[in-house]
């Protein structure tokens, strides 16, 4: 294949640059989507809504004109739940979501911006449909509610759906519709106070007749092809709301390790109620637990098992039945102490003959079973004149007992023991140790000579150190503080770990990898436990933190041509320290200049006179402190900016002979003067899946301007391919950056034109396609399969043939359709070769025919416009027609003349009602004038007077990849 493909490569084109200053152009946008909306009701066109049905895919299309190719971007507005995590944007042309959610629905917006104007901006609502099952609930008169429905009783049934668009629900009583007015014993009404749409059945002073099954069918009347939901209940003179019991202790006080397991029955209820368990606030249930039915069973409790456990019990009738229990499990946590000198005296040392106290505090589960008991070295202390010991109340939490030594002797000095258990065992004791001598003394802070001062750098790690003397040692809480304001307020900042405040049993807080958001005022104090009960000591350490200058900007690149001037600029954003700054230019590892900061400056520069090629390279600006240095980087380059291939070509595709085809690529040049000029292009072109690439130079005479369009003919492509095409620019510096591109495009149906038909048997469309500009579509069709029930008074009974089974085109003009909404149905495009011929005397003339349906009262109007592509696009009107023409197919033949490649285009309007489907049918195109063309032919085109031919060949489906009309 690659030695047929080199032998069909030749590059025979020509270079032709267009000065076209208007090349360049803002972008414009336009969504479409593919699929067919939902039907909506029709005041909601007035704004631009795509419905859709839940669990559907959505793909919208972002369409956009304008060169430089504009950037898109898919965001969407906040209210839609899901889209939270969908909050970043999507970078592409098609938006694309797979099993669509109600909470997905929204208002979309494309944005396609190129930087020239205003970015180009346009949005669509999505309303995602949906109808979830109905339910039934049932409830009587407030303040009427017995444990059964029975005679005069009145009794409410609420039917509840989700849904969108709203709901309509129907009552059934068996198989009898219900609706107000048909039984006086029944209403039907939907109450002000409830939010969405619920629907209420009241049953007055209850009659034997009203015991039955009642169903309640939601529906949102088949929208979206979304069908009806019921739910049924049987109302009987058991019914009765529910009512349970839970079979445990409450509270439920279990150890460790234990298995728990909770039982709850329903004790009433008809229908028999479901039951389920549940934590307070949604807290889920442990992971352990099994539930089966109304038993909760929890293996191996832990602390955190504990709390309150509820037990739910539902069956639609009156308000569910909800009874809790309470979950202790027995454990001590949290043991501390504190000793509190003699309160009557100003001293906060022990002395002999004053008074101490030793408190213990422990945390218990339950409160109720925790017990203390003292031990003086080892053996049991008990409560005296002057040794008293007294707990607090055990609802207090957590509790505390304590010990009063009332006048101190040399014999009380020893260790004091406080014990802390629960009556009824099952957890291990705490045991608190307080040491009291002559050496007990209450503490000291200090910080060490040239510790309250430390400077690190970032990264490092930083111990910040408090001395702390006294007996016992007391535990040293850190906190941070930053001072603010004039009169320099404290302010709580957070810790390194995210805490307010850290633990150091050393007197030691180590910081690592300390950053410089660290830097501030640190303080350690003794706490009010462990130790002495007297007012805390502390003291503050300043911390720091040097870090190397931040500068900006970090990267750049800039395009220069020899000879010219230009400067360099390195800003200092924040440093510390910030004085005595210096700052040193470099070319590569060749020094250019060094100097130092002035208080009055952030920034240095660096200029350069006229640009030389040894000036070519890396530059480097190093701005340093003492912790280190920030570095500016510029990159100075000759390299040309990258092409900008022109997407909106008209006529891009021809065909030389078949199989062999010609392409027009264009292109602009980005910002042509920032760099030398350009000497020439390098082309590469290579067959997608295969590796080989074809090169070839394409040289350029004179200065590019800004803007211009430049041009260069592929020719010798085969037919059908895609290709892979390549543009380098070249100048003295060397190779600039190179653009790529990827086209498509298939084989013609009909290479030589004697004749194109089309009578839409093919879901194909003989490449008919829908144009997106308009309001709806055309639909195809047979009649054995459409649906006429809404409008049986129009359309055809059968295809111009006169087969039920064959297809046609037309028109659905039942709602939402308004007045004047048209449907364009585009031909493939018929692409016209310059170079085939050159000496004729007209253009060349081609018939147009189709056969026409139009049918009912009221008939819009039926277009057809010949739309030909040169530099703009022109449609031009060839045939019209309007109102009822009866029930039969009719022919209409047109002659037309193309200058260029043109389309055909059919339009049909819709009239003022719904009878009103226009349809079309075997279409075709024919060399040369039309033959006895029929009398209701409204218009047809005169040839033009220019004496050119031009030999015409169909081009189909001309697909550029990254290309979105």
């Amino acid at each position: 294949m690659g030695l047929v493909f080199g032998l069909l490569w030749l590059f025979t084109g020509f270079l032709q640059g267009v000065h076209g200053q208007g090349v360049y152009a803002p972008p414009t946008v336009r969504i479409v989507h593919s699929g067919q909306a939902c039907n909506v009701e029709e005041e909601r066109y007035t704004e631009r809504v795509y419905t859709i049905k839940e669990g559907e895919t959505l793909e919208l299309q972002c369409l956009v004109t304008g060169h430089p190719r504009p950037q898109i971007r898919w965001t969407k507005t906040a209210g839609g739940g899901s889209d939270r995590a969908g909050e970043s944007s999507l970078h592409n042309e098609t938006l694309m979501i797979e099993t669509i959610s109600r909470h997905q629905g929204g208002r979309y917006y494309c944005k396609a911006e190129n930087g020239l104007g205003s970015p180009a901006i346009r949005s669509i609502r999505v309303d995602v449909y949906y109808l979830d099952d109905p339910l039934i609930t049932v409830h009587q008169s407030v303040g009427e509610a017995k444990e059964q429905f029975y005679f005069e009783r009145t009794v409410f049934l609420r039917c509840v759906a989700n849904s969108n668009p709203p709901v309509h629900y129907t009552w059934r009583r068996g198989r009898e519709v219900l609706s107000q007015g048909t039984d006086s014993g029944v209403e039907i009404y939907e109450p002000f106070f409830t939010q969405g749409e619920t629907k209420i059945l009241k049953l007055k002073n209850l009659r034997p007749q009203d015991y039955a099954d009642y169903t309640c069918i939601s529906s949102v009347r088949n929208v979206c092809g979304i069908g009806d939901k019921s739910a049924l209940f049987s109302l009987t003179n058991r019914t009765a709301p529910p009512s349970i019991k839970l079979l445990l202790d409450d509270p439920l006080v279990v150890n460790l390790g234990e298995t728990i397991t909770l039982v709850c029955v329903a004790s009433g209820g008809d229908p028999p109620p479901t039951l389920r368990w549940m934590r307070p606030d949604g807290e889920e249930l442990p992971k352990r637990s099994v539930v089966k039915g109304g038993t909760l069973t929890v293996p191996a409790v832990t602390l955190d098992d504990g709390g309150t456990y509820s037990c739910m019990a539902s069956n639609n009738v009156g308000n569910p039945a909800k009874k809790s229990a309470t979950i202790l499990v027995r454990g001590l946590r949290k043991g501390r102490f504190w000793i509190t000198p003699d309160p009557y005296h100003n001293d906060d040392n022990i002395q002999i003959g004053r008074e101490v106290k030793i408190s213990c505090q422990v945390e218990a589960t339950p409160p109720e079973e925790l017990q203390f008991s003292w031990l003086k070295n080892g053996r049991p202390l008990r409560s005296s004149e002057r040794m008293v010991i007294t707990h607090t109340d055990t609802e207090v939490t957590p509790g505390t007992t304590n010990l009063d030594i009332i006048d101190l002797k040399f014999t009380d000095f020893g260790t004091y023991t406080c014990v802390a258990s629960l009556r009824n065992g099952g957890t291990p004791e705490i045991s608190i140790d307080v040491n009291i001598s002559s050496t007990t003394v209450p503490p000291e802070l200090t910080v060490p000579r040239g510790r309250s001062h430390l400077i690190a750098q970032e990264g490092d790690t930083v111990d910040l150190q408090c001395l702390v003397s006294g007996k016992p040692k007391p535990i040293i809480l850190w906190s941070r503080v930053e001072e603010s304001g004039a009169a320099a307020a404290a302010a709580v900042a957070l810790m390194p770990d995210g805490s307010a405040q850290m633990e150091s049993y050393d007197g030691v807080l180590r910081i690592t990898n300390v950053t410089r958001e660290m830097s501030g005022t640190y303080r350690c104090q003794t706490s009010q436990y462990n130790g002495f009960n007297v007012k805390p000591r502390e003291a503050l350490i300043q911390l720091v933190v040097q870090f190397p200058p931040t500068v900006e900007p970090v990267y750049t690149e800039i395009r220069q041509a020899l000879g010219r001037a230009f400067s360099l600029t390195c800003r200092l954003l924040r440093a510390h320290p910030a004085r005595q700054l210096r700052y040193e230019w470099k070319l590569g590892s060749r020094l250019l200049t060094v100097g130092q900061f002035s208080d009055q400056k952030d920034d240095t520069n660096y200029h350069v006179r006229a640009l030389n090629r040894e000036g070519y390279g890396e530059y480097t600006c190093d701005i340093t402190n003492e912790a280190g240095a920030g570095r500016c980087t510029f990159l100075v380059t000759g390299k040309a900016y990258a092409p900008e291939f022109y997407y909106d070509t008209y006529g891009a595709l021809w065909q030389s002979r078949p199989p062999v085809y010609g392409f027009k690529l264009q292109w602009t040049q980005m910002e042509p003067s920032a760099v030398d000029r350009i000497l020439a292009y390098r082309l590469g072109i290579r067959q997608m899946g295969q590796s080989r690439w074809w090169e070839q130079e394409i040289a350029m005479e004179g200065n590019i301007q800004k803007g211009e369009l430049l041009t260069y003919n592929l020719t010798e492509l085969i037919k059908p391919e895609s290709y892979l095409v390549r543009l380098t620019p070249i100048t003295r510096y060397g190779e600039g950056d190179a653009t790529e591109r990827i086209i498509t495009y298939s084989a013609p149906v009909n290479p030589h034109l004697r004749e194109f038909q089309c009578g839409f048997e093919d879901e194909t469309l003989c490449l008919f396609s829908q144009d997106k500009t308009d309001k709806f579509d055309w639909t195809r069709h047979s009649a054995a399969t459409r649906d006429t029930k809404y409008t049986p008074n129009t359309g055809p009974s059968s295809d111009h043939n006169g087969s039920k089974q064959g297809f046609y085109m037309y028109i659905e003009t039942s709602r939402p359709r308004l007045d004047g909404d048209k449907a364009r149905l585009l031909s493939p495009t018929f692409n016209m070769n310059s170079k085939s011929s050159s000496s004729v005397s007209n253009n060349p003339t081609y018939c147009f025919a189709f056969f026409y349906h139009m049918y009912g009262k009221h008939i819009g109007a039926l277009n057809v416009f010949l739309r030909q592509k040169g530099q703009t696009v022109t449609d031009t009107s060839v045939w019209s027609l309007t109102g009822n023409q009866g029930d039969r197919w009719r022919q209409a033949k047109v002659n037309i003349h193309p200058t260029a490649a043109f389309q055909m285009v059919i339009e049909g309007v819709r009239g003022a009602g719904i009878e009103g489907d226009i349809a079309i049918d075997d279409v075709t195109i024919e060399e040369g004038e039309c033959k006895d063309p029929p009398p209701n032919n409204l218009r047809s085109l005169a040839p033009p007077s220019s004496p050119h031919i031009w030999q015409l060949c169909i081009t189909l489906s001309l697909t550029l990849i990254g290309r979105q009309r």
